[in-house]
């Protein structure tokens, strides 16, 4: 058996189920979902906060347009000043970032990151370092990690691409560590046939104001305008590749769609005084691809049981499809704001969050922009609609990225994959009220008025903004690092991107799509309305701030 099909956590998703999926025309598809837990999304991994995913992104490399990057962070909310053991890699896991080009809803290409640590302070101190930290081999360092990274085909095949990589310790302070940046870039590491990779700390990139959760912004907008994430840090796993080693059949020309989602597995834990113990086989505790889909659109019920499972098997829970269908999101805001929820069912919602937009499967939205079905040698016969964060590497970098991404025309950003700058949460508010097939709500239009991140991204890889060394509390608005964060352009990793026109860009339909559609895409392939390639949904709220969403014709 593949170890593909070995590795059926299985998983709930808003994915699809028979019945609800054929209104949408989904004839002959395997409905699943995967992919998207978030911070401290559900109760088991709230406790686990080292496994605990929260974000995946995927993007053209703005500056090596013919490889990928895909970013994955794990261990939210980590306060800067959190001594003395801040905030390791678990050496008991296996952190996963899966790749399916196939569109079967399985992996085709896992890489997997393991740890070990070399702890040097046993009885001698308490202290993570014992003065400045100047390099990764700084015998001040007491603390350091290390990790094998694999690469693990469709077959169980492993191979080996990283041994005992370097990992950049937790930034511990100024003091402590004067040139962060210099610790980064010695654990930037390359991978062979021309790829990168860096694993460590860095600024938690998403940006939101997280008082969705307290009646909707407080019932009347009021709570809104504070980025709840500013100035902590997260662990990161980069990774930058060949767009041709991530394409099915190698071929990124006739195949450049790809699926991408995280997760983390354990072990179970035998626990004597002082002592632990993994044994038993392993078992995946936490995953993520479509931001916020465990978090808003998952009941609080299968939360866990959603974190447990793959893609593939997501189809087995059919309740949760009438999370997508009848997202929960779009009534709460109708009984809070007095703004009709769409009429159900919510074909368009389907279409985004599940099997990519393309023409051939049968949704409402006539266009093609990152379906896996649109690559040229995808049996439609084994596709399964499921929940992953979808990437067409063919859509060029854009040379103005707009923080709406497909929204405000920019067809490199989010739901087309996510760059580190697309405003996730202002385009989603708008993706469930329906703005992908009806237009903006301008009730909502200034989102949750958090509209990039609070210190810049990269222009170069790994983009992240260097990890903050001040502590949350005293941090004051847009300060940032502590004097050691990232820089670089707004437009770089993501693109923060030029804001729309005064009074509002207006999206002009599909027209922009025409130019890269592939050749082989047969002529009845219309691309025509809709900004419904707006991102993704199902009740997706949350997850980037925004100020003014333009109108959609």
């Amino acid at each position: 058996m593949m170890a593909r099909r070995r590795r059926r956590r299985a998983a709930v998703a808003l994915a699809a189920a028979g019945t609800t999926l054929v209104t949408v025309g989904l004839v002959g598809f395997t409905p699943g979902s995967a992919v998207a837990s978030s911070h401290r999304e559900a109760p088991l991994i709230a406790a686990d906060p080292a496994a605990d995913n929260t974000d995946v992104y995927a993007f053209v490399s703005p500056d090596r347009p013919d490889t990928t990057t895909i970013v994955a962070n794990w261990y939210p909310f980590e306060e800067p000043n959190g001594g003395p053991n801040f905030y390791p890699w678990a050496t008991d896991a296996r952190y996963d970032i899966n790749i399916d080009n196939d569109g079967d809803a399985m992996p085709d290409l896992i890489y997997r990151l393991t740890f070990s640590t070399d702890d040097r302070r046993g009885r001698a101190t308490f202290l993570y370092n014992n003065g400045p930290v100047t390099s990764l081999d700084d015998e001040n360092l007491l603390f350091r990690q290390r990790y094998t990274l694999q690469l693990v085909d469709g077959h169980g095949r492993v191979r080996t691409l990283v041994e005992s990589g370097p990992v950049a310790p937790s930034n511990t302070g100024p003091a402590s560590m004067p040139d962060y940046r210099a610790l980064r870039d010695q654990a930037i590491a390359d991978l062979p046939g021309g790829g990168k990779i860096y694993v460590g700390q860095a600024d938690d990139p998403f940006f939101l104001d997280l008082r969705v959760f307290d009646l909707l912004y407080g019932g009347n907008l009021s709570e809104v305008g504070q980025d709840t994430l500013s100035g902590f840090n997260v662990n990161t796993v980069a990774i930058q590749v060949p767009n041709a080693q991530l394409a099915l059949k190698g071929d990124a020309t006739r195949n450049p769609v790809v699926g991408v989602w995280s997760d983390t597995e354990r072990r179970s834990m035998r626990l004597t005084p002082g002592e632990s113990e993994p044994f038993g086989n392993w078992v995946q505790v936490s995953r993520l691809g479509m931001p916020l889909v465990n978090e808003v659109v998952v009941p609080a019920a299968l939360k866990d049981r959603f974190n447990s499972q793959t893609p593939e098997a997501d189809r087995r829970i059919p309740e949760l499809v009438g999370r997508v269908t009848d997202p929960e999101l779009a009534r709460l805001i109708q009984a809070s704001y007095g703004i009709p929820a769409p009429a159900t069912p919510r074909n368009d919602l389907v279409e985004i969050f599940l099997t990519g937009i393309t023409t051939r499967a049968g949704g409402p939205i006539q266009a093609d922009l990152n379906s896996q079905l649109n690559n040229a040698d995808v049996d439609p016969r084994r596709f399964a609609a499921s929940e992953m964060l979808r990437l067409n590497m063919s859509v060029p970098p854009a040379a103005n990225p707009n923080r709406l991404g497909v929204l405000a025309g920019d067809l490199q950003g989010f739901p087309n994959g996510r760059r580190l700058a697309d405003d996730v949460v202002d385009i989603s508010i708008q993706a469930v009220e329906g703005a992908a097939v009806s237009g903006i709500v301008d009730a909502l239009a200034d989102g949750d008025k958090v509209d990039a991140n609070n210190v810049p991204f990269g222009a170069a890889f790994p983009y992240v903004a260097l990890p903050n060394n001040t502590a949350v509390s005293q941090q004051q608005p847009g300060s940032g690092a502590g004097g050691t964060g990232g820089t670089g352009g707004t437009g770089g990793a993501g693109g923060a991107g030029v804001p729309p026109p005064a009074g509002g860009a207006r999206f002009d339909g599909w027209g922009p799509l025409q130019a890269w559609v592939p050749a082989w895409l047969p002529a009845w392939a219309p691309i025509g309305v809709a900004a419904a390639a707006l991102i993704g949904a199902g009740g997706l709220l949350l997850r980037r701030r925004s100020r003014l969403l333009p109108t959609v014709n």
